[in-house]
């Protein structure tokens, strides 16, 4: 089943996917960080939203 990206809900806005490169990117652009250091963070973390975040400063 794909996702429909049209429906979203908290679990989906609480985690990074490393397979959605729009997600990738997202984080890459507003932390100023590389393509390599935004996945280890996801993996690192889990894709915690708030985990990578908060070791990015927060911003």
């Amino acid at each position: 089943m794909s996702d429909d990206k049209s429906k979203q809900d908290n679990r989906d806005r609480a985690a990074v996917s490393a397979s959605e490169d729009y997600e990738v990117n997202y984080l890459m652009t507003k932390h100023d960080i590389s393509r390599d250091r935004a996945l280890e963070l996801i993996k690192k973390h889990a894709g915690s939203r708030k985990k990578i975040e908060s070791e990015l400063g927060g911003h």
